[in-house]
């Protein structure tokens, strides 16, 4: 059994982690938005481009839902744990491909011509931060 020590300092570590990703990539978006002269967008919400963009995004919705459901049998079936099939991998494959088909769409129909790339640099921020806490093995905190 986890000391409740050990547990509240393991919640207050990514507590912290979880706020400064949040602010940074607020205060990112800010200044990216006023460079590129992008309109904001409602907070929490997905409004896709066109219906085009709607099916599609659906579609890559419910295949990565049939991939997390099947992903234990699969997982089970291998003799070792193969670490692209690990949900963590997965859900990385699944922001960055829901967000690349977004900014094709935004680059293709959108009136915002630089949304587009409001998107992928929002995008590509949002990788480096995560690579950047892995290649830093999240600061050593979590051991």
């Amino acid at each position: 059994m986890m000391n409740d020590g050990l547990g509240a300092i393991f919640l207050g570590k990514l507590i912290l982690i979880i706020v400064i990703f949040l602010l940074s990539l607020f205060l990112f978006n800010y200044g990216i938005r006023k460079w590129l002269k992008v309109k904001r967008k409602k907070f929490f919400s997905y409004s896709h481009v066109n219906e085009k963009h709607e099916r599609i995004d659906w579609i890559i919705r419910i295949s990565f839902i049939f991939i997390f459901l099947f992903l234990p049998i699969i997982n089970l079936s291998l003799p070792d744990s193969q670490w692209y099939l690990e949900p963590s991998f997965l859900m990385i494959i699944f922001i960055n491909t829901v967000e690349i088909t977004r900014s094709i769409m935004e680059w293709r129909y959108d009136s915002d011509e630089n949304s587009y790339l409001f998107t992928i640099s929002q995008l590509l921020f949002i990788n480096f931060f995560i690579f950047f806490l892995f290649i830093t093995n999240f600061f050593d905190w979590f051991i």
